[in-house]
């Protein structure tokens, strides 16, 4: 018998987005070239800001932008930064991959849900090919004006507030404004997506929080690398914060893609041994 789309289990799939589905830092494609940097000096630049202003380095980048798009007298609205997102390069077979993936979840009976969890800017990601891909973005964002027009940061996700989207995944409170639900009591057995069943992919240090509380509770993570860039992200697997380093390649028959599917198999089965025993243990308690 087939089990409906509402009674499956979920298997989530989280991703960081610069230097783990796109090449590099989303700036670096269109707006910095733009505004007249280099990309090492843009984030010098930033890091200056954000060391000698003692400011989160994420809202640094994110002030930047809006000053260095002012004196370029390049247009600072919501529109431009989604239209940013069409220059985007990403790793070979990323734009095939969620298909792939979603159609290996039907195979198994589970529905598979894809998440971002990023320090970028969401306008720009929603103006990627990819965008459509996902349950839902989480990421920095502007507010703006009457006009469409930057006037403040919205939302700004360091390495460490990555942290709570996980639980909000976990908990299915996924709008950013309900903090109620997020922090209210939830036995595990009544949350939406065990950690468990989570695998999250990310491509350094500042995916290491996610990684790990996503590794010691069940699931599984892994750290993504460019061809012949190991060195980048070996530490990781070294010091146990990561199960898997793979290249950055999402191809069909990839290391990566192999690795992902042998994971979602053992999330499956071990779901359906688990609800079995919860179903047994039931019968037990009502004779």
């Amino acid at each position: 018998m087939s089990v409906s789309a509402e009674m499956r289990p979920v298997i989530a799939l989280m991703y960081d987005f610069d230097k783990t589905l796109c090449t590099k830092d989303m700036q670096e494609y269109t707006f910095i070239p733009n505004v007249g940097l280099t990309p090492e000096e843009f984030w010098a630049e930033a890091g200056e800001l954000s060391a000698g202003k003692k400011m989160d380095p994420v809202l640094a980048y994110m002030y930047l932008m809006r000053e260095k798009a002012h004196a370029a007298k390049i247009p600072v609205k919501r529109e431009a930064f989604v239209r940013l997102g069409r220059d985007l390069e990403f790793f070979p077979g990323v734009e095939s991959w969620f298909e792939r993936i979603n159609r290996f979840g039907e195979e198994l009976g589970v529905t598979t849900e894809h998440y971002i969890i990023s320090s970028g800017l969401r306008e720009i990601i929603e103006g990627s090919s990819i965008y459509g891909a996902f349950r839902d973005v989480f990421a920095c964002e502007f507010l703006y004006d009457e006009n469409d027009t930057v006037c403040w940061p919205k939302n700004a996700v360091n390495y460490t507030t990555k942290t709570q989207f996980l639980f909000r995944i976990n908990k299915g409170v996924l709008d950013i404004d309900n903090d109620a639900d997020l922090n209210r009591y939830t036995p595990e057995d009544d949350r939406r997506v065990p950690f468990r069943s989570m695998i999250y992919i990310g491509d350094g240090l500042t995916d290491v929080p996610c990684m790990k509380l996503v590794k010691v509770n069940g699931g599984y993570s892994v750290a993504v690398y460019p061809e012949g860039k190991r060195d980048k992200v070996k530490e990781l697997l070294a010091g146990d914060r990561v199960n898997l380093i793979e290249p950055a390649d999402y191809s069909e028959g990839s290391g990566l893609e192999l690795a992902v599917k042998d994971m979602m198999r053992k999330m499956a089965a071990a779901d359906a041994l688990y609800r079995r025993t919860r179903e047994q243990l039931g019968k037990i308690r009502d004779e």
